[in-house]
């Protein structure tokens, strides 16, 4: 039987655990560093930072961990799948010179151009001076992104002179000679496509959507992702061929570019009436959509990876199922200012109905002082009744909680 490591902390990581759980080739599955309710989950957390690669690569060598699978972005980037190989421990994963396309943004936006892949025109700046002089160039609205990772948060969409201003001059604070991308804003409905692969062999995961702002009718600062639903009914079979062609060029302009490897590839997408366009690139499975996503897949999920990486070309089964994700976060999110909060746990829910993030345990019982707290998904025969069944599960747990009540608007 095979042992898998997961890293991460998050309900992206939840999801994806009790994923491999479910394969019948696996036995045990540790996350790294988890959190204490995924012991709910039957899985075990274990106490070693998704950073400290030394430690991680003894674990897997000590526990003979079979398959590790990376989560977030932030260790990706910074090499741990080249460490990982360096010791030869199997690892799904981008290296760090993959994972660029998510890490930067200017050098996504140079990789797009040169292989004249389709996004909004661009300017890159390097001080506030030439930033406040090529946006009067380019126009308003216009959509801001300071170089590197930001959680999913560093994105600002400029509707006014004032916002604009004030943007410009915060990104450039702390940082003056800071790099920042000026780009057009493209109005369309956007979705993200999330592809596993292996130089070009790949499968493409349904079209799902997640949902950014922080309040109803997409107002408020952008966050992690407030939740998600898939597959989205709205886009035709021409729409999602298109996407899925974006998905080969880019992994073709990898190979071009020396950009080898495996690993999780998720283009941001918006349908313009010009067809889609590449808004951006992440290396790793989003969250929230990595919930609604793996329980459409019903084939063996550990063979699948596994196939992979020994450079097969999986197969891919999919449900028939619609799924929906609502995130409950703590009430003062996105700010950093937040305070500890009481976490309603379920029992007796359905496997996967209930995936924690930011949830611990303590002689006051289950609470949290993080962002994004857990999250309640839901799957049904139609997209309405899955939301409408994520909704009602999360009312019985919501507590003093908040969550954004309109997930699927844009479908519904």
């Amino acid at each position: 039987m095979k042992q898998v490591l997961i890293i991460g902390g998050g309900a992206r990581e939840s999801a994806l655990a009790l994923k491999f759980k479910q394969s019948p080739q696996v036995d045990h599955v540790y996350v790294a560093p988890g959190n204490p309710a995924m012991t709910l989950l039957g899985v075990d957390p274990i106490n070693i930072d998704d950073n400290d690669f030394t430690k991680l690569i003894d674990f897997a060598e000590t526990h003979q961990i079979d398959l590790t699978f990376v989560g977030p972005e932030v260790p990706l980037a910074a090499g741990i799948v080249d460490a990982f190989q360096a010791a030869d421990q199997p690892i799904f994963g981008v290296t760090k010179k993959v994972a660029q396309l998510e890490a930067s943004k200017t050098f996504a936006k140079d990789f797009m151009a040169r292989h004249q892949l389709p996004t909004a025109a661009s300017k890159t700046v390097h001080n506030a001076i030439d930033a406040h002089a090529e946006a009067a160039t380019m126009g308003l609205p216009l959509v801001l992104k300071k170089d590197g990772l930001a959680a999913g948060k560093g994105v600002v969409i400029a509707q006014d002179a004032e916002t604009l201003d004030e943007t410009i001059e915060k990104m450039y604070a702390d940082h003056p000679d800071a790099t920042v991308l000026l780009e057009q804003y493209l109005a369309g409905e956007e979705a993200s496509v999330m592809a596993l692969f292996n130089g070009e062999k790949r499968v493409v995961l349904p079209l799902s959507q997640d949902h950014k702002r922080r309040f109803a009718n997409d107002r408020g600062p952008n966050t992690g992702g407030m939740g998600a639903i898939s597959p989205l009914p709205q886009f035709n079979d021409d729409q999602v061929t298109a996407a899925h062609q974006l998905v080969d060029a880019t992994l073709k302009g990898m190979q071009a570019d020396g950009l080898d490897g495996q690993g999780v590839m998720y283009i941001g997408l918006i349908f313009t009436p010009d067809g889609p366009k590449i808004l951006e690139y992440n290396m790793r499975f989003g969250d929230p959509e990595t919930q609604v996503l793996l329980p459409q897949i019903t084939n063996d999920f550990y063979q699948l990876i596994s196939d992979l990486l020994a450079n097969r070309q999986p197969s891919l089964t999919l449900s028939d199922k619609a799924y929906a994700c609502f995130v409950a976060v703590n009430p003062a999110y996105p700010s950093s200012e937040l305070k500890t909060v009481p976490v309603i746990v379920p029992t007796d829910w359905p496997e996967g109905t209930w995936l924690p993030a930011g949830v611990a345990k303590s002689d006051h019982g289950w609470e949290s002082h993080a962002g994004r707290i857990f999250s309640v998904v839901a799957g049904a025969e139609s997209l309405p009744d899955a939301v409408k069944a994520a909704k009602t599960a999360m009312e019985k747990i919501q507590g003093v909680l908040d969550y954004r009540t309109d997930i699927g608007f844009h479908t519904l």
